[in-house]
């Protein structure tokens, strides 16, 4: 009888927790402000500061951390073709996050709407935009949904899947024996006359 071979405990405690920290890190990221800058007042005189967040610049972000965060999940729901799916999923969403952040860190696109709901300006121009390190920090949280993702598609054949006892099967369930309504053996009446049953009684 051979041996399964061992689960590699290493890469599936890195998948698991990179992946959620990953996810929690890019979600926490897109609240926070990612640019920022100054356009004109109402009145004329002075500047009005405008900031825009993560949410505000591009949905992206958040919404691939949680296609990222269910497939992390879907991967120990799922075998063989369908693991290798979902992790592939998984390793696509990290990448959109790095990819989508990176890209659209500088767009002031966002604080122009935001200035010009806010003064009534039609195309106000913001100046002086000042980038944060948010952008920087939900890309780092794609990478590690990234590498969770790679870490499924290396190792997930050998990591354990959910239980499958409240899987339904096409087969049906096997019948309960139930006791048979054939003559008893001899020695079946002494053993019931012993327990002071009557064994001609019907069951």
């Amino acid at each position: 009888m051979t041996t399964p071979p061992p689960t590699p405990r290493k890469p599936l405690a890195l998948a698991l927790l990179g992946g959620a920290a990953g996810a929690a890190v890019v979600l926490a990221s897109a609240g926070r402000v990612w640019i920022e800058g100054e356009a004109p007042a109402v009145t004329g005189e002075g500047a009005l500061h405008v900031v825009a967040s993560g949410r505000d610049v591009t949905e992206l972000p958040a919404a691939l951390a949680v296609v990222g965060l269910a497939a992390l999940v879907a991967v120990f729901a799922v075998r063989r073709t369908g693991r290798r799916i979902v992790a592939a999923l998984l390793t696509l969403s990290g990448a959109g996050v790095t990819a989508v952040s990176l890209a659209v860190r500088g767009d002031g696109g966002a604080l122009t709407e935001k200035a010009s709901r806010t003064s009534g300006l039609t195309g106000a121009n913001v100046e002086n935009l000042t980038q944060t390190a948010w952008p920087w920090v939900a890309a780092a949280g794609g990478l590690l949904l990234l590498l969770a993702g790679a870490l499924a598609l290396r190792h997930g054949a050998n990591w354990p899947a959910m239980s499958g006892r409240y899987e339904r099967s096409g087969a049906p369930a096997p019948r309960r024996a139930t006791p048979s309504s054939g003559p008893a053996r001899p020695e079946e009446l002494w053993q019931a006359l012993d327990r002071g049953e009557d064994p001609t009684a019907a069951s």
